[in-house]
């Protein structure tokens, strides 16, 4: 569901009362992203603040309708010319009021009420934030009413794929595999909505990615079959703003949650590298490429020195540190294509895919001396430094649990002759 690009994290609040301001602040630097908020009173000190940073820079931005030197919700055309999506805070919300947010594809409006409000709202930024990974595609043989969905998404910050026939569709979902939702019209020209809806849960189970079905049709048993076919919700055309962030939202939101549980399940709570489950279960589909000869690969098992005295010295704490600051050394070593999990303990596994068996030594060589350079804070005075003694193969065996074993044999050798080394086994 991710998509790789540069994430917008600004985030514009304007509001004449220091204590709002503040409060929002407070609640958006809690939220699990790195936000960060801008403050400004006035609409005249927000039009400096979008001058100064540049308005491509902002996350989205909210927004009191009634400020000193606007008291008519102007603030709101202002940042809008900016293509920045709006979040309203209000201190009530009426038919009116409602009706004009509407027009202006406002993504939420919020009344200033209590606590709760305030904390909805840092949750709507978290959503967006994380929205900017997260590709949904777009299916409407209609361009203006694909091109008006894509414009939706747009404000909360997803990025988009469009598609105007399901065949295309269905290309396009091979050439981008982390799509987390499909929006898909039924009335196309050849291949309909329904069995588009059809082809893709071929594939893709429920929670794996998620559809909603649009269609004007006032036929109740359409909509039945979309959501028995495979659909996860649908939708009545013409629809309201509001109506369609909902939905969506809450489609995604599902989405996120299944893959959070299944990242959960198959990485080491406390490092969050891979666990030994995973580590098999991954590891065995690089090493069956690796016997087809289709890839070379190298197996490491990775210990840290006198881990014991560690724990012994300055605390489980410390210890924790120390497996967290190795396992995101080694990641950060690593390339995003290999494998690192946590085995055992202070002991790591990591699976490298090379281009040749000589590489082997060089790229652990690599990983040792970064874990040697870590400096380790755990007060103001004390630091701790720590090194591994590495064992690595490109020897395939008969299995890759022999690959392991033998990596094994190599850290014990590193460790007789010295610690803070590499032993290539066999050697």
């Amino acid at each position: 569901m991710a998509a790789s690009h540069q994430l917008l994290s600004r985030v514009l609040v304007v509001d004449d009362s220091a204590a709002i301001r503040n409060l929002v602040e407070a609640h958006l630097r809690e939220i699990e992203a790195p936000i960060e908020p801008l403050l400004a009173a006035t609409m005249r000190e927000c039009q400096v603040l979008l001058e100064q940073r540049g308005a491509e820079s902002f996350l989205c931005a909210i927004l009191d309708l009634n400020l000193p030197d606007a008291a008519e919700g102007e603030v709101v055309s202002l940042v809008q010319q900016h293509e920045i999506p709006v979040i309203i805070l209000t201190s009530s919300v009426d038919k009116a009021i409602c009706k004009t947010m509407s027009a202006r594809l406002v993504i939420d409006y919020v009344v200033k009420r209590h606590l709760d409000e305030i904390k909805y709202i840092a949750q709507l930024v978290g959503h967006l934030y994380q929205n900017q990974s997260c590709r949904v595609m777009v299916v409407d043989d209609s361009r203006s009413f694909n091109q008006f969905i894509q414009r939706l998404l747009s404000h909360f910050r997803y990025q988009i794929v469009a598609a105007a026939s399901a065949e295309e569709a269905l290309r396009l979902l091979e050439r981008y595999p982390d799509i987390g939702l499909v929006i898909t019209d039924f009335n196309m020209p050849g291949m309909s909505g329904l069995e588009l809806i059809s082809q893709i849960r071929r594939r893709y189970r429920r929670e794996e990615l998620a559809i909603i079905g649009l269609s004007s049709s006032e036929d109740q048993q359409l909509i039945v079959q979309m959501l028995k076919i495979g659909a996860n919700d649908y939708m009545n055309k013409p629809f309201i703003p509001e109506e369609f962030y909902c939905r969506v939202n809450q489609s995604v939101n599902m989405i996120r949650y299944t893959r959070r549980l299944k990242e959960s399940a198959a990485t080491d709570y406390l490092t969050q590298v891979y666990n030994r489950a995973s580590l098999f279960e991954l590891g065995e589909a690089l090493y069956a490429n690796a016997k087809r000869g289709d890839i070379s690969i190298a197996t490491a098992m990775i210990d840290a020195d006198h881990f014991k005295s560690v724990n012994d010295t300055y605390g489980h704490d410390a210890g924790d540190r120390v497996l967290i600051l190795m396992a995101q050394t080694l990641k950060a070593t690593l390339r995003t294509s290999d494998i690192v999990a946590r085995f055992g303990g202070e002991e790591f596994v990591a699976i490298a895919v090379i281009r040749q068996p000589d590489e082997a030594r060089m790229v652990f060589e690599k990983v040792r001396q970064a874990i040697a350079a870590m400096s380790i804070s755990l007060d103001n005075e004390t630091k701790l430094q720590i090194t591994v003694s590495i064992g690595v193969t490109t020897d395939l065996q008969h299995s890759l649990e022999q690959m392991l074993q033998l990596a094994d044999q190599g850290v014990y050798r590193s460790k007789q002759s010295g610690r803070n080394r590499v032993t290539v086994m066999p050697s």
